[in-house]
């Protein structure tokens, strides 16, 4: 019998993180970990604490608490633009493209230098993964739909050539059309090896996508498993993830 395969390192690795905005705590002991090529999914209501568990990976909320290990660093504490320099790249909810500016100079804003141990991302390759895109490359973001704004978003980000991205409510307010694009997009990402953590409320789309589970409920963790193990638990669905 063939001996199995040793497991693959975490490539982000979060431990006991806690995190306040003023007095409110609202993350406690937060914990959850990725290696390249996963795609893990954080799961919850409204308010769980999602958005404000990627933003304290990303620096933007300075977490009270916890330790933060990113490619072998550790970067809790660390300024939001060195987090990136490192490879972390993140995609907001409120996607805050420059409306002003074309697809092409959107994409020319998130440029940085190719990394050896990631993929390497050009326009030409990201209108292959967004179609959509490549047919306005000229296009105000302005005048782009929620859905176009999104994936001009996403791309924008994969311009610095990341190897581990975090993407915020990406298939909100989106048409099921695009939510499907949305996630061959992430599973084309995944193909590539990246790591993924996203942020969803939408189980489905989570499903589409996504290998592991985490659900935040009031700040905690309450679940953490493989997506299977999610499908098969509906107590579990009901008391977290339901209306």
């Amino acid at each position: 019998m063939a001996a199995d395969a040793p497991p693959v390192p975490a490539l982000l690795q979060v431990e006991g993180l806690h995190a306040y905005y003023g007095r409110a705590h609202i993350l406690a002991d937060v914990a959850l970990s990725a290696a390249a090529g996963d795609v893990l999914a954080l799961l919850g209501r409204n308010g769980a604490g999602k958005s404000t568990t990627l933003k304290s990976i990303m620096g933007l909320v300075r977490p009270a608490a916890g330790q933060i290990v990113f490619d072998g660093v550790r970067i809790d504490g660390t300024a939001p633009y060195r987090i990136a320099r490192l490879g972390l790249g993140f995609v907001p909810e409120d996607r805050r493209i420059f409306t002003d500016l074309s697809v092409m100079e959107n994409l020319e804003v998130g440029r940085q230098q190719p990394r050896p141990d990631a993929p390497t991302w050009t326009p030409e390759r990201l209108f292959e993964l967004f179609p959509n895109l490549g047919r306005m490359k000229s296009r105000p973001g302005g005048r782009m739909s929620g859905g176009e704004q999104q994936m001009l978003t996403i791309a924008r980000t994969l311009m610095g050539n990341p190897k581990c991205v975090l993407l915020d409510e990406p298939s909100e307010g989106l048409a099921p059309l695009i939510v499907e694009q949305m996630a061959h997009a992430i599973r084309t990402l995944r193909q590539e090896g990246l790591c993924v953590v996203l942020s969803e409320q939408n189980l489905h789309f989570s499903s589409l996508v996504a290998d592991r589970a985490v659900i935040v409920e009031k700040g905690r963790v309450r679940f953490a498993g493989t997506m299977d193990e999610l499908r098969a638990d509906p107590a579990v669905r009901e008391q977290y993830l339901s209306v």
